[in-house]
């Protein structure tokens, strides 16, 4: 079976650390597995969910292509920016868009709890931020809760690994080729 593997750069800036990651990994991945990529930044969409649940939106087409990655990826990648602790609102606003009832998961009557549409894929959350390194993990720890448990684990997916890195200002070249080469290599492992 060749795994696919959907690549989300979540960074809405068109030049970033974390497009040049994205290309790390996608290049290296390519090589071995099946590839779906998506830029924010050149995704056009109404990222505000305008009445929640209660009426349909109609979805534009980049993401109703992005709807059709996720349900033939077996594995998602993650790559983003922390901004503020959480992650950039045009990401959130994919996510709120994309990830729909009927979709994504569903519910039953009598059941609290949502039926997981998107089951057996794993993840990887790949977090670049500025926060010098004593205090990478507590500026993470809310993105990290909000994407593994109240997005992706409520959706079906896996529990994601995380990779963070940081802090990116003031880094210098060896310590980017550090988590260059650590993308490098997942994208070789589809990890």
């Amino acid at each position: 079976m060749n795994k696919h593997i959907l690549i989300i750069n979540g960074n809405p800036k068109t030049k970033s650390f974390c497009q040049h990651l994205s290309n790390l990994y996608e290049v290296e991945a390519r090589e071995y597995f099946t590839i779906s990529r998506f830029n924010l930044s050149e995704m056009g969409f109404n990222p505000d969910l305008q009445n929640g649940y209660d009426q349909t939106q109609e979805l534009e087409p980049c993401l109703v292509a992005f709807q059709q990655a996720i349900k033939k990826a077996d594995h998602i990648i993650i790559i983003s920016p922390i901004w503020w602790g959480g992650m950039p609102a045009k990401l959130k606003g994919l996510f709120d868009r994309s990830l729909l009832p009927n979709f994504a998961f569903k519910y039953e009557r009598g059941n609290p709890m949502p039926v997981q549409l998107l089951t057996n894929k794993t993840s990887r959350l790949i977090f670049t931020m500025d926060a010098p390194d004593p205090y990478l993990e507590e500026q993470a720890s809310g993105i990290i809760t909000q994407l593994d448990h109240f997005i992706l684990q409520y959706c079906g997916i896996e529990k994601p690994q995380t990779n963070l890195f940081g802090a990116i200002i003031g880094s210098s070249d060896q310590e980017k080729a550090v988590w260059e080469e650590t993308v490098k290599k997942l994208g070789q492992q589809g990890a």
